[in-house]
């Protein structure tokens, strides 16, 4: 049986390089506490809300105005079986050019539907990809959405 990891797109008028910018400004477009930092390759940064969700990401890819990718090297979700549900999953934002528009194509690799977190983790980043960074990216203010 295949499984498919979570994706969304988002269509916006900003050139790639803005897209890359407001994806490595991670603070303003993801609600939560973030340590560490995420503008070069091998940089480190968690993520914590709450008691809810602590994950730590490591970019493990990085080509300007096009892609972005973060491991999750160690992940608690405290409404799961498994807390580590994230652990060894990476983060993907891929950037292209579609019709004088700029396409950014986000999937959580590793977030598939046999997993317990799958409904609440992808309506989460739904939310927090087609809202709070979309706004980042078209109007220069991410939205700090209240996921819980």
């Amino acid at each position: 049986m295949k499984t498919s990891d979570f994706t969304t797109t988002i269509l916006v008028d900003k050139s790639p390089e803005e897209v890359f910018r407001a994806i490595n400004n991670v603070r303003e477009w993801w609600s939560g506490d973030i340590e560490g930092n995420s503008a070069k390759l091998n940089d480190e940064f968690t993520y914590r809300y709450k008691d809810i969700h602590f994950s730590k990401q490591r970019v493990v890819e990085m080509i300007p105005g096009q892609k972005v990718v973060w491991l999750i090297t160690d992940s608690n979700l405290n409404f799961t079986k498994d807390a580590h549900e994230w652990t060894g999953t990476k983060i993907s934002f891929e950037i292209t050019e579609k019709n004088g528009k700029t396409e950014l194509r986000f999937s959580h690799i590793g977030l598939v539907s046999q997993i317990e977190c799958f409904d609440a983790c992808s309506n989460a980043w739904t939310q927090i990809i087609h809202q709070s960074l979309s706004s980042l990216i078209t109007s220069g203010e991410g939205q700090k959405l209240v996921l819980a």
